[in-house]
C-alpha cells in the first residue's frame, strides 16, 4: 500500500496541521507514510471580502456555508488527490465515527474532510459533493476541525508500519468490541495499592484471561450498550460472569 493522502477542507488550516507535528501522525508524516495538504474556502470566493457565509433561507439565527467556496475547495483538493478518496463532511447530522469506519477509511488511497463552521452547509452541497456525513459524537463543536482531527488520528494508527509495535493497532481499545482492560507500571505499590498479583505471575495465559475479564467487566459497566451488540463466547460469558460475581462480593 502507497502513501495515504489526507485533505482537509477547513477555514482555519493552521489548527489542523499542528496534528502532523506530534505523535502517532506526525511520526507518519515523518516516514512519508502518509501525507496532509489543505484548502480553504475562502480561497475560492469572488467577492471582496471574500464571504463562505449567508443568511440562511426561512429566517432563523446564524450563517450557512456557501456553496461556490466549498465547491471550489473540493475541487481543488480532489485534483491533488492521486488515488482519490470519499468526501467526508463532519456534521452533527452525520452517522457515528466508530473503529469499525476508521478500519474501511485506512484501506482506502486517500480522505477529504470538510470540517463545517456555523449553522451548517448548504444542503445543495451535501447532495451533490458529499460522499458521506460523519459525526464523532452526540454533541456540538464549533466547528469540525477537532472532528476532522480524531479522524485522522484514528485511522493513521491502522496504517502498515506506523505503530512501533505491529500488535499494537490488533490491541487498541475497541478493537474486538469492547473497551479496554486497566493497566498498571512501576512502581509496584503506590500508597498501599498494589498491582494486580495476576500481572507479576509471568502466568501469560492467566495474564490474557485477566485482560479479557476485565475488560468485559468493564464494557459491561460502562458501555453495556457495546456488550448487547456481541455474541459472547462461552468462555467469555463466563469470565463475565465470574467478574460481575466478583463485584458483588
Amino acid at each position: 500500500m502507497g502513501m495515504m493522502h489526507f485533505e482537509v477542507v477547513t477555514l482555519f488550516p493552521e489548527m489542523v496541521s499542528t496534528i502532523a507535528e506530534f505523535g502517532v501522525v506526525g511520526r507518519a508524516r515523518r516516514k512519508r507514510l502518509i501525507s496532509l495538504d489543505f484548502e480553504n474556502p475562502r480561497d475560492h470566493t469572488s467577492d471582496v471580502y471574500r464571504r463562505v457565509d449567508d443568511r440562511p433561507y426561512g429566517g432563523g439565527p446564524g450563517m450557512v456555508m456557501k456553496y461556490e467556496p466549498l465547491a471550489g475547495a473540493v475541487d481543488a483538493a480532489r485534483r491533488r488527490s492521486p488515488g482519490g478518496g470519499p468526501v467526508v463532511c463532519l456534521s452533527p447530522q452525520g452517522g457515528v465515527f466508530d473503529q469499525a469506519t476508521a478500519r474501511r477509511y485506512a484501506a482506502l488511497p486517500g480522505l477529504i474532510l470538510l470540517a463545517g463552521r456555523y449553522e451548517g452547509v448548504d444542503e445543495r452541497f451535501i447532495e451533490s459533493q458529499v460522499d458521506e456525513e460523519l459525526s464523532i459524537g452526540d454533541f456540538v463543536l464549533s466547528g469540525g476541525e477537532v472532528a476532522a482531527m480524531a479522524v485522522i488520528d484514528a485511522v493513521v494508527r491502522l496504517l502498515p508500519g506506523v505503530l512501533g509495535d505491529d500488535e499494537s493497532a490488533a490491541r487498541d481499545s475497541f478493537m474486538e468490541g469492547l473497551l479496554d482492560c486497566p493497566h498498571f507500571t512501576r512502581p509496584e505499590e503506590i500508597d498501599g495499592h498494589t498491582v494486580p498479583g495476576v500481572l507479576t505471575s509471568g502466568d501469560h495465559a492467566e495474564i490474557a484471561r485477566w485482560r479479557l475479564k476485565q475488560a468485559l467487566g468493564r464494557t459491561f459497566e460502562r458501555r453495556r450498550d457495546l456488550i448487547d451488540k456481541l455474541k459472547l463466547t462461552d468462555e467469555q460469558q463466563a469470565l463475565l460472569d465470574d467478574y460481575l460475581k466478583e463485584q458483588r462480593q
